[in-house]
C-alpha cells in the first residue's frame, strides 16, 4: 500500500504552516485522511494573506453599515437609549396637556454637562435594561461636539463600530473552534453581509456590543473545552477574562444569561464523559478546578443584577411579550418565526414595501437556497459524525449552542408566559454561533462539493450581500414605528387647512408612547416645510388600573381648553375617543394604519 505522510494545519502568529505529526502507514483511501489532505491543499492556496483578505471583508461590511445611517426614522426603543444615555428623563415631559415639539424633544437636547450618575439612576428607575451600553453611549456622545437635538446618525455610529469589530472577532473565534482558515473567512464574509447583523448595527441599541461579548465568552469556552480534552489547567488569565466578559454581558443585556445557561449544559456533557471515563478531578492541575472558579466568579458577578431582573416580569414595558399560544395553526407560529429569523441571519431579498410579484420571487429564491443549505447541513452532520478530528469543535460547540438556544426559546414560548420569538433582536445571543455553523457547512461544500455546489455557495454569499443592501435601502427589516409614513399624511391634511390648529393625541402608558410621538416630531422637523405650522402633542397618561372612560373624560376636558375650529389626530388611541360628543366629525379620507401607528383625523368645528 502506498505510504503517505499524515499532516495537520497549525497556525502561529496568524500564519499557516504545514508540520509533520508523525510518519505512519495509512491506506490512501482513508476518508478522514483524504479530507485532511484536501483541506490542507485548498487552505494553503486560498486566502494566503489573512489580514489582507479579512480587511476586505471588514471594509465591505463597514461600508454597508455606514450607508444611510440616518435614513430610517428612529423608533421608540432607540429614543429610550438616547434619552437615558444623555442622562435625561422622560418624566420631564408634561402629560395630560397640549405641548409643542420643542417641549416633547427636550430630553433629546445635549446637556451642557453629561453625568453618568444621571444615566444609571434614570435608567434603573424608568426602564428594564442594565446600564453598561447606556454608559458607553453616554461616553461616546461626550466625545462628539454639538448642541441641540442629539444626532441620530452619530449615535448609531457606535453600534456600527461594534458591528464592524464583530467581523474581525468572528474570524478569530471561528479559527479557534474549527481550526480552519477557510471556514473562518466564510464566517467573516457571512457576518459582513448578514442582513440581520446590518439591521442590528444600524440601531441605537446594545445588541452589536452584546454579540461581541457572546463571541468573547464562547472563545473562553472553546479554550476550556480544549483543556478538558488535554487534561490541562485553564490559565488564570483566561478564567478572569471569562468571568469579566460574562459579568459584563449580563450587565449589557439580561438575555446574555441564556447563553451562559447553554455553556453550562455543554460543560456538563464533558463533565459526564470524564466521570464515565474516571478522569474527573478537582486537583490543582485539573481543568475542572479552573472551570469551577470561572462558574463561581460568573455567578457572583451576575447576582448583582438579580434584584433588578426580578422586577421586570410585572413591568408594563415587557407586557407585549406575554403570549398565550392556543392549539391549532397558531401553535406553529413560534417555529415559523424562528426559521424566519435564522434565514435572515444569512440571506434576504426585498420583501417589505415591494410589489407582490417581487416579494414572491424573493421568497422563492431564498427558500430554494435554504432547502439546499439544509440538505448540505445534513450531509455535513453525517460526515463529521464518522470522523474524529479533535481539532474541530464545530459540532461540540456551535451546533450544540444553537440547538440548545432554540430549545430554550421554544420552551419559554410554549410552556412559559413569554414569547421571545416575537422579536428578531432577542435572537442575538446565538446569532454568531449560527453564522459559524453555516460557515462550516459552506466550507465543506466548497472543499468537497462539485462545481455546481461551489456555485451555490457563491450564490448564497451573493444573496447575503444583496440582503444587506436590502436592509440598508429599507426593503427588509423596516423599523417597527414608521413615522415616515405618518408625517406626510398629517402634513397633507394640514396644508388644506393651514389656519386651523392641529393636535395629535395618544394614550400614554410609558415612555414607548412618548417615543412614538418623538419619531413623528423628528420626521416633521427634518422633512416638512417650516412654513406649515407644527402640530401640538397630547400625552394622556393611563395607569394600569385606570378605566378607559377616565381617559375619555380627561381628553374631553383638555380639548375644551383649545380654540375652535380644531383638527384632532388620534394616534394609537387605546381608549374610547367619544369625539362626536365634542362636536367633532371623523374625516373618512384620513384614516390610516401603518407599521407602529393607527391614526385618524377629526374636524372639531
Amino acid at each position: 500500500m502506498q505510504a503517505v505522510e499524515k499532516q495537520r494545519i497549525v497556525w502561529s502568529e496568524g500564519e499557516m504552516g504545514l508540520v509533520n505529526m508523525r510518519n505512519s502507514q495509512i491506506k490512501s483511501d482513508d476518508p478522514e485522511q483524504t479530507l485532511i489532505n484536501k483541506q490542507a491543499r485548498l487552505e494553503f492556496s486560498l486566502f494566503k494573506d489573512d489580514r489582507l483578505i479579512l480587511g476586505i471583508w471588514t471594509i465591505l461590511g463597514a461600508m454597508i453599515r455606514f450607508s444611510n445611517l440616518e435614513a430610517k426614522p428612529p423608533w421608540a426603543d432607540e429614543w429610550a437609549t438616547l434619552v437615558f444615555s444623555l442622562g435625561n428623563s422622560f418624566l420631564s415631559i408634561p402629560l395630560d396637556r397640549a405641548i409643542d415639539f420643542a417641549t416633547l424633544m427636550q430630553p433629546l437636547q445635549l446637556p451642557e454637562a453629561l453625568q453618568i450618575s444621571g444615566v444609571i439612576s434614570n435608567l434603573l428607575t424608568e426602564s428594564t435594561h442594565p446600564p453598561v451600553y447606556f454608559v458607553l453611549t453616554h461616553l461616546w456622545l461626550k466625545l462628539l461636539p454639538g448642541s441641540g437635538i442629539v444626532s441620530v446618525a452619530l449615535a448609531r455610529l457606535l453600534s456600527v463600530l461594534f458591528g464592524v469589530a464583530g467581523i474581525v472577532v468572528i474570524f478569530g473565534l471561528t479559527k479557534q473552534i474549527t481550526n480552519s482558515r477557510l471556514c473562518a473567512h466564510f464566517a467573516a464574509i457571512l457576518l459582513a453581509f448578514s442582513p440581520y447583523g446590518v439591521y442590528l448595527a444600524q440601531e441605537v441599541r446594545h445588541y452589536t456590543f452584546a454579540i461581541l461579548l457572546v463571541m468573547a465568552s464562547v472563545y473562553c469556552l472553546s479554550l476550556a473545552v480544549r483543556q478538558i480534552e488535554t487534561k490541562q489547567e485553564l490559565s488564570y488569565t483566561t478564567v478572569l477574562t471569562w468571568v469579566f466578559v460574562n459579568s459584563l454581558g449580563v450587565a449589557t443585556h439580561y438575555f446574555f444569561a441564556l447563553g451562559l445557561v447553554i455553556q453550562v449544559f455543554i460543560l456538563v456533557s464533558y463533565l459526564w464523559q470524564d466521570i464515565q471515563q474516571s478522569t474527573f478531578s478537582l486537583r490543582a492541575a485539573s481543568p475542572w478546578r479552573s472551570i469551577a472558579i470561572a462558574i463561581i466568579g460568573t455567578i457572583s458577578g451576575c447576582l448583582v443584577w438579580l434584584w433588578t431582573w426580578l422586577q421586570i416580569p410585572e413591568n408594563q414595558l415587557t407586557d407585549w411579550t406575554k403570549q398565550s399560544i392556543s392549539w391549532g395553526w397558531e401553535i406553529l407560529e413560534p417555529v415559523g418565526r424562528i426559521l424566519g429569523w435564522l434565514t435572515t441571519m444569512i440571506m434576504l431579498l426585498p420583501i417589505e414595501g415591494t410589489p407582490q410579484w417581487l416579494t414572491i420571487i424573493s421568497a422563492t429564491i431564498v427558500l430554494g437556497l435554504l432547502v439546499w443549505l439544509i440538505i448540505q447541513g445534513i450531509g455535513y452532520w453525517r460526515q463529521t459524525a464518522q470522523q474524529s478530528i479533535k481539532q474541530d469543535l464545530t459540532r461540540e460547540i456551535t451546533f450544540s449552542y444553537v440547538a440548545l438556544a432554540l430549545v430554550i426559546i421554544l420552551a419559554i414560548a410554549y410552556f412559559g408566559d413569554r414569547d421571545l420569538t416575537l422579536a428578531a433582536r432577542f435572537q442575538f445571543f446565538y446569532f454568531p454561533l449560527f453564522v459559524i455553523f453555516v460557515a462550516a457547512i459552506l466550507a465543506r461544500s466548497w472543499q468537497t462539493g462539485t462545481k455546481a455546489e461551489q456555485r451555490l455557495v457563491l450564490a448564497i454569499i451573493a444573496i447575503a450581500f444583496c440582503g444587506s443592501l436590502t436592509v440598508v435601502i429599507n426593503y427588509g427589516y423596516q423599523k417597527p414605528d414608521r413615522a415616515d409614513l405618518v408625517v406626510p399624511v398629517v402634513a397633507e391634511a394640514q396644508s388644506l387647512q393651514p389656519d386651523v390648529p392641529v393636535v395629535m393625541a395618544i394614550v400614554h402608558k410609558h415612555h414607548e408612547q412618548t417615543g412614538e410621538m418623538m419619531s413623528i416630531a423628528w420626521e416633521w422637523l427634518r422633512k416638512i416645510d417650516p412654513q406649515i405650522p407644527q402640530p401640538l402633542v397630547m400625552l394622556l397618561h393611563k395607569k394600569p388600573d385606570t378605566p378607559g372612560q377616565e381617559i375619555t373624560q380627561k381628553f374631553a376636558r383638555q380639548l375644551q381648553t383649545l380654540p375652535r375650529p380644531l383638527n384632532v389626530w388620534v394616534v394609537n388611541f387605546s381608549a374610547p375617543t367619544d369625539l362626536e360628543a365634542q362636536g367633532c366629525q371623523a374625516d373618512l379620507a384620513y384614516k390610516r394604519k401603518v407599521a407602529g401607528y393607527r391614526f385618524r383625523l377629526y374636524h372639531c368645528e
